[in-house]
């Protein structure tokens, strides 16, 4: 796809003084790459860096804090004129690589904690965010001018620094949105009430900027086209905000939705449908006469052209797109789509991870935040690398070899790539993670890899073909603990129903509340079936991310499906089961007792091969853990071999 066949993506804009060479923006995302002082490390800088050479023609980088106070992670800082030259760096390297840049300015209110930033957080209201939990204290108005007058300054040191402009975040709950919302503001002065006093403290803040960064700084506002909470703003109070915005002199709006509360809504899972609130976007810009941005699951350059086409939107940005693939612009427009590393909505390391104030990461891109490390290199002297095991570990460890030179064959059992990965995209709304598969196996055969399907591994194979390394990403197996019945004709495993192996009969049961079983049991449901799951622990599904357990859950309950927790299978029968809990013991009628109660590693293969070669294990071969894992340890091994 050339710049003359996508037209609207490929072309320029200007805003202000500032022109933008594409209309491809990198949404703002916390990485949690600065030091605890909010200085840009290198960790932080060849991470825009990356991007920047990847084609994007604008790069808004994340969160600077206007005060230490105001962080809810180990974001960067512009609140003290120490942390300049460490972000002007930044800037002069972001720009040497053809993309433009702004800082995104921040204060999270109440969504922090006291651990992170030592004491109570504030807010625009006494009210906890339901996430964090904390009662903040409700700001006094002159605390509310001088975090106004931390804005302008902020602001300051970012055009000092030599950023374009700066983001105004206004959205996704934080100190802003706070004051703007009745969801999280109850007061009744000049700040709080009716909505033009809601919106006092964010044109205070844009009038502060004006003032001290001038005319010609561009200035864009982030804001929550609907909340997604109960008594949050809806899409028609939002248009109203922007009309005035726009009037105290922002030079471009980028509608995103949600709160913490509503977190599936700010960073959507793969259960949202993608582009879901570009119409929002829509609505605003027949609102206003500035450039807007739309936001929200959008990682198809097709998708994003429509858009554009459409006339809903002036800017198309991409936050966890850019994430799995810095290189997504480029690609497209230099017709190599299929070449696009796609984002799957996993949220596994982009948000499970960033939750524990830890480094984000990506499960498809398993060199994000590692770009400073040039993990991969040609080697002088190739080796001939076996794979065996086509799922997740297997295809990234065989993908790394090949890139670094190496001999690389792949053995998969079965007749079709994927492995647990391929059958976890069978239950509703997971589709998405075929898109992973298929790139990864287009890349393979265009890197010359020797792909072996319906061929199992074995140690003669091994002692015949005599190579330098092994690469064991053989995954795990059903657990199958010793239960009175398990062997019974009316038991199945969960990878058995959903392949269709086995059939379920009308009333089942699922042994095992973990993920595999409660994403089983969706997929029953939606075939009619009466479901119950019977979970020991207190809870099910307490191992998926945690916006797609919410989603989960609601799903459970449109789907009717029985969840009995805190209870133990002590026995399967031919009628169905026998549970035990602290009070009872009782039986269950079920037709069908689906096994999810957990997976081991097959490590068999590993004891066969031992002394004939050097072997690696990776991924659930280790250990059955997640996607995330599994990926960089097939990099690594790949990479390193």
């Amino acid at each position: 796809m050339s710049c003359t066949e996508s037209p609207r993506l490929c072309s320029s804009i200007t805003i202000g003084k500032v022109t933008i060479k594409n209309r491809l923006v990198v949404a703002p995302m916390v990485t949690v790459y600065c030091d605890q002082d909010g200085m840009a490390t290198e960790r932080f800088i060849r991470y825009h860096e990356e991007k920047a050479k990847g084609g994007w023609g604008l790069i808004i980088v994340e969160d600077y804090a206007v005060d230490p106070m105001g962080r809810g992670f180990w974001t960067p800082g512009l609140w003290k004129d120490e942390q300049i030259a460490s972000h002007s760096e930044l800037v002069e390297r972001v720009h040497a690589a053809g993309a433009k840049i702004i800082a995104q300015v921040y204060h999270c209110g109440r969504q922090t904690s006291s651990a992170i930033i030592g004491q109570q957080p504030v807010s625009a209201s006494p009210l906890p965010c339901p996430i964090m939990g904390e009662v903040p204290r409700e700001l006094s108005v002159p605390e509310i001018k001088k975090i106004v007058s931390q804005f302008g300054d902020t602001a300051l040191r970012a055009k000092k620094a030599g950023f374009d402009g700066v983001q105004v975040h206004g959205g996704h709950g934080y100190l802003i949105a706070q004051f703007m919302s009745n969801y999280s503001n109850k007061r009744s002065d000049e700040y709080g009430g009716t909505l033009e006093n809601r919106i006092r403290f964010p044109l205070e803040i844009i009038a502060d900027i004006r003032k001290k960064c001038g005319p010609d700084f561009l200035i864009d506002f982030r804001i929550s086209g609907e909340e997604k909470v109960p008594g949050g703003r809806t899409i028609e109070e939002t248009k109203v905000i922007a009309r005035q915005l726009e009037k105290q002199g922002i030079d471009m709006i980028h509608v995103s939705a949600g709160t913490y509360e509503s977190t599936w809504a700010i960073i959507p899972p793969m259960n949202i449908a993608k582009a879901w609130i570009v119409d929002w976007a829509a609505e605003v810009k027949n609102a206003v006469d500035i450039p807007v941005t739309t936001v929200g699951r959008i990682n198809d350059p097709l998708v994003a052209e429509s858009i554009l086409a459409s006339g809903k939107a002036d800017l198309v940005a991409m936050g966890r797109a850019s994430l799995a693939d810095p290189w997504f612009p480029n690609k497209y427009f230099e017709g190599k789509r299929d070449d696009i590393r796609p984002c799957i909505g996993c949220q596994q390391g982009c948000l499970e991870v960033l939750f524990k104030n830890e480094p984000i990461r990506c499960l498809v891109n398993p060199t994000l935040g590692f770009e400073y490390k040039d993990e991969l290199e040609k080697v002088e002297k190739p080796k001939k690398v076996t794979i065996v095991g086509g799922g997740p570990a297997g295809l990234e460890a065989a993908r790394a070899a090949a890139l670094a030179g190496h001999d690389v064959t792949l053995y998969e059992k079965t007749y079709r790539l994927g492995g647990q990965f391929l059958t976890a995209s069978i239950p509703p709304v997971k589709g998405d993670l075929t898109a992973y598969l298929s790139w990864a196996g287009n890349q393979l055969e265009k890197l010359g890899v020797d792909v072996k399907l319906g061929t199992e591994y074995t140690a003669s194979l091994c002692e015949e073909e005599k190579p330098d390394k092994v690469i064991l990403a053989t995954g795990s197996k059903h657990a199958r603990p010793p239960l009175p019945g398990i062997e019974g004709p009316n038991v199945v495993t969960a990878e058995d129903v959903l392949w269709g192996r086995k059939a379920a009969g009308q009333k089942v049961i699922i042994a095992g509340g973990g993920m595999i079983g409660s994403e089983t049991a969706t997929y029953l449901a939606s075939l009619g079936k009466q479901v119950t799951i019977v979970e020991m622990l207190p809870e099910v599904a307490a191992d998926e991310e945690f916006t797609r357990r919410v989603l989960m859950m609601k799903m459970f309950e449109e789907m009717h499906i029985n969840v009995l927790t805190n209870t133990k299978i002590s026995k399967i029968t031919e009628s169905g089961v026998e549970v035990e809990t602290a009070a009872e013991t009782r039986e269950i009628a079920a037709d069908t007792v689906v096994l999810a109660l957990g997976m081991k590693p097959e490590t068999g293969l590993a004891k066969e091969l031992e002394g004939k070669t050097e072997v690696v294990l990776v991924g659930d071969a280790v250990e059955a853990r997640n996607g995330l894992e599994a990926v960089r340890e097939g990099f690594l091994a790949g990479a390193g071999a």
